[in-house]
């Protein structure tokens, strides 16, 4: 009876309960795993990548930037063009022929272009980083080795023409001109800024007053107070030509004497003081002209 019941006790504890140490547990019974679940393959074909939106095509430049308009803006022609028409007023107060008029108009034009693309050549640069207005080579209007191009041809121009001013007219007129592109590579940062231009506008009056027409006139030397007044008028437009930019060149760490004089006396008094000047350099060339004269 008792061996029954130790039976009976044994069947009933789960088979986990009695497993010795060190023995495997018995393996489950194989299940299949559940299939995995497919996606069906689209049988179109899948849309292709967007395409990239075209480059927009420059727009087309205006009239005032097409190129060889932009080589005239380039010049500085307004400076040009009024400092031509100055010096041919001085031969013309000193009696010079109309032709000699329309050769020292057209010598001192082609001058000023060359020394106007060679400035904006040398701050090429500088005008991009301040977005300065009126600028082709600057705005990309125009390329570097354009207006290089345009400089040696215009050399080519101007020194038959100075020559044709008279043999000591063209060498003076010469050297002023290397002096103004002398100027826009050095001193012009500095406080001696102010010395090109003197020098440069101060051999005006030998120009003129050793020209002559056909290469051969010697003439006679200028009269001192001329030259001197006319170097002095040199200085007033470095002053007129410096005002627009005196922010600009306060900012990039420039000294030049009419930035040093606005920085004491204020930008709109210096601009009053300069146009008072300059007009009481060009009072007293006239009077000095009509009295003694352009040459000695």
């Amino acid at each position: 009876m008792l061996s029954r019941k130790r039976a009976r006790k044994k069947q009933a504890v789960p088979a986990t309960a009695t497993r010795p140490e060190g023995a495997a547990a018995p393996e489950a019974p194989y299940a299949p795993e559940p299939a995995a679940a497919t996606t069906p393959t689209p049988t179109s074909t899948p849309p292709s990548a967007p395409r990239s939106a075209p480059t927009p095509r420059p727009a087309n430049r205006t009239w005032r930037q097409a190129g060889p308009l932009s080589l005239v803006r380039a010049s500085h022609p307004k400076q040009a063009v009024v400092t031509a028409a100055a010096v041919a007023a001085g031969g013309a107060l000193a009696g010079r022929s109309t032709r000699e008029l329309g050769l020292v108009f057209a010598t001192v034009l082609v001058g000023q272009a060359i020394v106007g693309w060679h400035n904006d050549l040398v701050d090429r640069r500088r005008d991009a980083a301040n977005e300065a207005p009126g600028k082709p080579i600057a705005q990309g209007f125009l390329e570097p080795g354009t207006v290089w191009f345009a400089i040696a041809c215009a050399v080519l121009l101007v020194v038959p023409l100075s020559i044709a001013n008279g043999v000591t007219a063209g060498i003076t007129y010469l050297i002023a001109l290397a002096v103004s592109l002398l100027g826009n590579v050095i001193l012009r940062k500095g406080r001696l800024s102010w010395l090109p231009w003197a020098v440069s506008y101060g051999l005006y009056p030998a120009f003129l007053s050793y020209g002559g027409w056909g290469g051969a006139a010697l003439g006679d030397p200028p009269e001192i107070w001329i030259t001197v007044l006319a170097a002095l008028l040199g200085v007033c437009v470095h002053f007129l030509r410096a005002l627009p930019g005196l922010v600009a060149d306060n900012r990039d760490g420039l000294r030049h004497l009419p930035l040093r004089v606005a920085l004491r006396t204020g930008a709109p008094r210096l601009l009053w003081i300069s146009i008072a000047l300059t007009v009481l350099v060009v009072a007293g060339l006239l009077a000095t002209g009509n009295s003694v004269g352009l040459a000695q």
